[in-house]
């Protein structure tokens, strides 16, 4: 009897904290407050920030803010034109440009960006560099942490843990976050997310980018020198994605409504 009380108290939780993907509409399980997410991810960003050296290229530097502060604008008027307008309270936005030969960036939730020096090698415009820095974006946005922490809770404590979800969880969203976002992972500061996550970043940071005024369809172009590395070698950034061909027909099939859709009218 305790076990099956369990199993409905999970599965009426779980069906509690489902919510929907903006844009996609895609379901996903969310068992961690905003709050929890955002304190977490916040410390590990500021003990990375303690042990990050900032870029001193100065023009490159202006470029990674300038692009940061377009696409956050960009961001936040989508959410407050979709009836999301308490979510722009999650976004305390923030650039940095930092020394690292890495091939790679990410945004933690907040809006904290964090683009590497290695990255700038292959970014010739302003246009590619929000290639990424939109896809970052486009993590943040739909709580993709969130999701992969509530994954992690249930798979490293199941029932249990969601049984606790409605009462104090802490320490168990801290050993999730640890794991998650902890300094030093494998690929840079986070872990990586899904495919499946990658290729809804890859549609969103699109959309992102067209409402902020850059040009999409450089995203086919810069994707492939990406994925060509700077010696032949894949990027880390790109270890996780989906394969260049899928990539590059999604992207194919979805910019033309994409553009007809966001695209500023002149």
């Amino acid at each position: 009897m305790k076990k099956i009380t369990g199993l409905l108290m999970a599965r009426l939780l779980m069906l509690s904290a489902c919510g929907g993907v903006p844009l996609t509409g895609r379901k996903q399980v969310l068992l961690v407050s905003d709050q929890e997410v955002l304190s977490s991810s916040l410390t590990q960003y500021g003990d990375y920030m303690k042990s990050a050296t900032k870029s001193t290229n100065k023009s490159q530097t202006e470029m990674v803010t300038r692009v940061g502060k377009k696409i956050a604008a960009a961001t936040e008027a989508y959410l407050k034109a979709n009836g999301m307008e308490s979510e722009v309270k999650n976004f305390q936005w923030e650039f940095n440009l930092v020394k690292d030969n890495q091939v790679n960036a990410f945004c933690m939730p907040g809006g904290k960006i964090v683009v590497y020096e290695g990255l700038m090698k292959l970014v010739s415009s302003d246009d590619e560099l929000t290639v990424v820095v939109g896809h970052e974006v486009a993590h943040a946005v739909p709580k993709h942490s969130n999701e992969r922490m509530s994954q992690q809770l249930m798979a490293q404590y199941g029932a249990a843990i969601l049984g606790q979800a409605v009462s104090n969880k802490s320490a168990a969203v801290q050993n999730v976050a640890n794991t998650v976002y902890g300094v030093g992972a494998q690929y840079g500061v986070m872990l990586p997310f899904s495919r499946k996550h990658e290729s809804e970043a890859d549609y969103m940071g699109l959309v992102f980018m067209t409402i902020a005024g850059y040009n999409p369809d450089v995203a086919i172009n810069f994707w492939q020198k990406m994925s060509a590395g700077s010696n032949g070698a894949t990027p880390e950034f790109m270890s996780t994605h989906p394969s260049d061909a899928t990539r590059i027909a999604d992207i194919q099939r979805e910019l033309p409504e994409i553009k007809a859709k966001y695209k500023a009218k002149k």
